[in-house]
């Protein structure tokens, strides 16, 4: 074999195989390896340094950005469902803003997260807002277009109120992650079910009323924090709900080895049944054409078909990408966690669906068992996306069925409401002349009334300069107009 700049021989070959053969198997792996092997690594350290570079990057990116605290106050007569929280979650999804490669590498961009908070400080409740200061203005614009009688007051982080490090000698402290028990295709209980009709008049059995109840519960030294972190998402996430979709109603989305197996042995099944029919003259039953007919339509029940249904309405709407976080914080002589955890955790339970979707706390990030509430209680202080525990996929509709402002019949005492309703200044109200002509003189005279063309400052006052060169006193010329 001539290639030219070289040949091979038959010769040169059965040496090379004899040369091979006499080496062994283990002795010639351990020699490819040696040569080529390094190339194998290439590949996952590669990766590796990449990822790690990243992360310096969107480390370094997060770090500026300049969070604000916002405290939401809205007045006691709210009538508002939480279809209106529901809005205002897709008013926020607004800030999505998708990123390629390029600008990950090179700057270390980071879609912008939101933090939806509720914190009872010894039974005191307030409702926050975590975001960062570019968009503070599309968070208020938000919550007025559904509430302008809200009132929005930037605050102190109260995350300040007791130490930062745990375990400490005055706090004790319990902290858990919560996500999914199952696929985010699968729904949780929505405010919708909580609708109770009376007579013709539907009334909403406001599920916050629960959830409030157990903040309020809290007593001197203690304190309750749930957070639920929501970053914008593009909807890339509806694909897979949709073969999740399919999955529950049977339809295969690709055949697997083991279904193309499954298939043959069926289709050898039928084939001698089939043969067997021939040959004895044997007539098929009518239950056994009947299960031929259907065998291929898909049998649901009413509970599977109501879920279905429940999950393609979750797909209809817009999505967050999410992740739940709980705190409960006292002073040593204070602190129950089993009454307190408990109190949380009950309330949770309200939005779950057994045969769907459920709220369960999920695991800590790894490391030592001792560390894990510290680490988790750091994330919670830092609003951060990125422990290691799941995130999950909440649609607006679930999220306003989590994070709503209480309505006007929950009768909790404790969460902070706007005391006063603003309004707008009547019309015609007086003001105080601040030397200049009133908008209603300048809308209904000629701005120039004696031929003047420019205005020339002096030290007391303003002049007007004629095309004739006459200087006018500011206060002389208003007072002929």
């Amino acid at each position: 074999m001539d290639f030219g700049f070289f040949a091979i021989d038959g010769a040169t070959i059965v040496h090379a195989l004899n040369f091979f053969l006499a080496q062994g198997v283990v002795v010639i792996a351990i020699e490819w390896f040696a040569v080529m092997g390094w190339l194998l690594m290439i590949g996952p350290i590669f990766s590796q340094a990449l990822h790690f570079f990243i992360e310096l990057k969107e480390e370094k990116y997060v770090h500026d950005w300049k969070p604000v605290i916002l405290a939401i106050d809205i007045p006691a007569l709210n009538v508002q469902t939480p279809m209106a929280v529901e809005q205002l979650f897709s008013h926020v999804a607004g800030a999505l803003a998708p990123s390629g490669l390029k600008e990950k590498i090179k700057d270390g961009y980071v879609q912008r997260w939101f933090s939806f908070e509720i914190v009872s400080i010894e039974g005191y409740i307030q409702f926050v807002v975590w975001t960062e200061s570019v968009f503070r203005d599309l968070v208020e614009a938000s919550i007025y277009a559904q509430y302008p009688d809200a009132e929005i007051t930037e605050i102190e982080d109260y995350v300040h109120l007791v130490p930062e490090k745990f375990p400490n000698e005055t706090h004790d402290l319990w902290v858990n992650d919560f996500g999914l028990a199952e696929h985010s295709a699968y729904p949780l209980r929505s405010y919708r079910e909580f609708e109770h009709s009376i007579s013709k008049d539907t009334v909403l059995k406001d599920p916050m009323g629960t959830f409030l109840e157990s903040f309020t519960r809290l007593g001197p030294g203690e304190q309750m924090w749930w957070q639920i972190l929501v970053e914008p998402i593009n909807n890339d996430w509806k694909e897979g709900a949709i073969n999740k979709v399919k999955e529950v109603l049977g339809i295969a989305e690709h055949d697997t080895m083991e279904n193309i197996g499954d298939k043959f042995v069926e289709f050898l099944m039928k084939s001698l049944v089939l043969i067997g029919d021939q040959v004895f003259n044997r007539e098929a039953s009518p239950k056994e054409e009947a299960e031929d007919e259907h065998a291929d339509t898909v049998r649901l029940t009413p509970g599977t078909n109501k879920i279905v249904e429940l999950m393609e309405q979750k797909i209809t709407k817009l999505a967050f990408k999410a992740k739940m976080r709980a705190v409960y914080v006292a002073r040593k002589e204070s602190f129950n966690p089993r009454r307190g955890a408990s109190l949380l955790l009950g309330a949770i339970n309200q939005y779950n669906i057994p045969s769907a979707n459920s709220i369960v706390a999920v695991e800590a990030p790894k490391g030592k068992k001792k560390d894990k509430p510290a680490k988790l209680f750091e994330a919670y202080r830092k609003r951060s996306m990125n422990t290691k525990s799941p995130t999950c996929i909440l649609n607006i509709e679930e999220l306003a069925t989590i994070w709503h402002f209480p309505m006007s019949h929950v009768k909790t005492p404790l969460v902070s409401k706007a005391a006063t309703k603003q309004a707008e200044p009547p019309v015609g109200l007086p003001v105080e002349y601040l030397g200049g002509p009133d908008a209603v003189t300048l809308l209904n005279k000629p701005l120039n009334p004696s031929g003047i063309t420019k205005v020339t400052s002096t030290t007391k006052s303003k002049n007007f300069t004629t095309d004739s060169g006459e200087v006018i006193e500011y206060d002389n010329w208003y007072e002929n107009l």
